[in-house]
């Protein structure tokens, strides 16, 4: 029997199994590092997972069938877009009447025409019905004479000049 394994345990063969060995331990050492970085990114608690990690071959299954199923950046960057809805939604409202989806400056309900704002009798914004005073013009609410437009005056000198007709 031993004259077999020392037919078999040639120098070549000797050499392979270490060339495989460190590769195996190569191997081993870069799923750990994979483990901690991938943790790392992911958010969650990435010494605890180094530690499962250092059971080979099993320690990276278990992470890999229990961890997050998102990076921390794209978690971040899906909660950014949520915001960005959640704030382009609040210049909507519904109408108290029909329920309409309404945006914050309409006077009218679009569909059902139910007043939802009055306008400022002076400078003709819309303003909110409990407001005693116009936020752009500080004139009090309720004042009914509107204030016309003058239009607007050309400098003298100034003479518009006709397109030649073709």
């Amino acid at each position: 029997m031993s004259e077999l394994l020392a037919q078999l345990w040639t120098p070549q063969m000797q050499t392979a199994f270490t060339v495989v060995i460190v590769l195996l331990v190569i191997l081993y050492v870069l799923s750990i590092v994979w483990v901690v970085r991938d943790a790392y990114l992911r958010g969650t608690t990435w010494y605890v997972w180094a530690i499962v990690a250092l059971v080979p071959f099993l320690g990276v299954i278990a992470y890999c069938l229990l961890r997050p199923p998102m990076l921390q950046i794209d978690r971040d960057e899906q909660e950014l877009e949520v915001a960005l809805k959640q704030r382009q939604l609040m210049k909507y409202g519904e109408c108290a009447a029909c329920g309409y989806p309404v945006e914050a400056d309409y006077v009218l309900c679009p569909n059902c025409h139910t007043q939802l704002k009055n306008l400022c009798g002076q400078c003709g914004h819309a303003l909110e019905p409990t407001w005693t005073v116009c936020p752009y013009c500080a004139a009090p609410v309720g004042s009914a004479e509107p204030r016309r437009r003058r239009p607007q005056q050309r400098p003298q000198g100034q003479v518009r000049e006709r397109a030649p007709r073709a």
